[in-house]
């Protein structure tokens, strides 16, 4: 669509994005078959829906002014929610800045409130720029994007009041070749040549002008018009279970986040969130109302993630009912007991150990209980060794003293003195 428009002088732009969405959840599951309903109710179809302002130097603070109150005018119009109109702001001169994106605001009020501090960035106009960074930046699930399976136009508006400073003919061909609908309004000194080069065909329904930036505010009731459509849902005459979305003059049913469209195309299952590759918990997933919760093996504990775990300390003051010792286990714990104490039946309580029991002591003879602990000894006739534990047979012949020795050595020599002079007198 004509020729390339090279580098261009400076120029003040206002670029909106629309990107529209289909349902509330997942891909979209397609019209529900109803007709085509007309009535009073109008609302914007779904959009997710991107403004780019160009704060250029161009642009007069008064005139910046004018650019933020049809922005806020623009967001009046529309059916702001989550689940129906997402808008996000994008502010570029040389360089671009994401006010805030699609995923920040889903009411009016915060939106405008946000829109009311935008600051302008002067410098250049790289309008070229900020539509590509729209598309590889802006426009991703990440920042807040529906899934590109829900199969819904988009549309992008831009208001100018000047040339673009950079090619925005191959960003613009690769825009509408990518399902983009372009809208081009020219303000005051606008080029219309830039203007029919980026719009969508057919032109005559695509490029609008304005006087001045004091007279932009009329293009709010031509782009709210342009994107109405007789809202079946509005109308009360569906019969969606959970979610209806209006797609012009008819209808689709959608389900909330977590369920399922029935083969019905009228009513919703919860899906199974826990299923493999749904969820993102470490060890236990439960289903949850359409959604789900993560929870750990018996012996862990949620990390502040809410989706890992980290073993407890079992043994830790109050965990535990052993009476003596806990012994961590992985994850779990085993009691024990004291030196001298043997673990109960119950493997929690302990009793003291009879140590003197068979097999529980190394006595040779007898083993006497004391206390938690024991003591060797011998049967009688037996003394005990120096090692504490064995026995030696008890010396019963001539149990006698050292001084009763030594008195029947003097006693025995008297005697023997005693019968020398005897034998000595019978001699004579």
């Amino acid at each position: 669509m004509g020729r390339s428009l090279g580098t261009l002088g400076c120029c003040c732009c206002l670029v909106l994005l629309l990107w529209p969405l289909p349902g509330a959840r997942g891909a979209p599951h397609g019209p529900a078959g109803g007709p085509a309903v007309a009535g009073t109710a109008c609302k914007n179809q779904p959009l997710d829906l991107v403004f780019i302002i160009d704060s250029s130097r161009s642009v007069r603070p008064e005139e910046f002014e004018k650019v933020k109150v049809f922005l806020s005018e623009m967001i009046d119009t529309l059916d702001v929610g989550e689940r129906t109109t997402r808008v996000a702001v994008m502010n570029y001169a040389s360089t671009v800045k994401v006010e805030f994106p699609l995923r920040t605001y889903f009411d009016k009020a915060s939106m405008k409130e946000a829109v009311s501090h935008i600051e302008p960035l002067s410098a250049g106009t790289m309008t070229g720029l900020a539509i590509q960074t729209a598309m590889n930046e802006v426009f991703t699930e990440k920042m807040g994007t529906r899934p590109a399976t829900f199969n819904i136009p988009k549309v992008a508006i831009v208001v100018t009041d000047g040339r673009p400073q950079d090619q925005v003919q191959d960003v613009a061909a690769s825009a509408r070749t990518a399902g983009i609908e372009i809208y081009a309004v020219g303000v005051d000194r606008a080029d219309m040549q830039s203007l029919r080069i980026m719009a969508s065909e057919p032109l005559d329904e695509h490029v609008f002008y304005v006087e001045t930036y004091g007279v932009i505010e009329k293009l709010t009731s031509r782009f709210r018009d342009t994107f109405c459509a007789a809202n079946v849902c509005a109308l009360g005459t569906h019969d969606c279970e959970q979610v209806c979305v209006s797609n012009g003059a008819a209808y689709f049913c959608d389900c909330y986040e977590g369920y399922a469209l029935n083969p019905d195309k009228r009513s919703c299952s919860a899906e199974d969130m826990c299923a493999t590759g749904r969820h993102k918990c470490a060890q236990v997933c439960v289903n949850n109302n359409g959604s789900y919760v993560c929870d750990c093996f018996e012996g862990y504990t949620l990390n502040p993630d809410k989706t890992t775990c980290s073993a407890m300390d079992m043994c830790a003051p109050g965990r535990h009912d052993c009476a003596h010792v806990c012994l961590r286990d992985d994850g779990s714990y085993r009691c024990d007991c004291y030196e001298g104490y043997i673990l109960n039946p119950d493997k929690k309580t302990c009793s003291a150990v009879d140590v003197c029991a068979p097999g529980r002591h190394d006595c040779e003879q007898v083993c006497v209980r004391d206390d938690l602990f024991y003591r060797c000894d011998c049967y009688q006739g037996y003394t005990l060794n120096p090692d504490k534990k064995t026995c030696s047979r008890a010396v019963t012949s001539s149990l006698v003293t050292t001084e009763e020795s030594c008195k029947c050595e003097a006693i025995a020599a008297l005697q023997d003195s005693v019968t020398s002079h005897l034998e000595a007198l019978s001699t004579k």
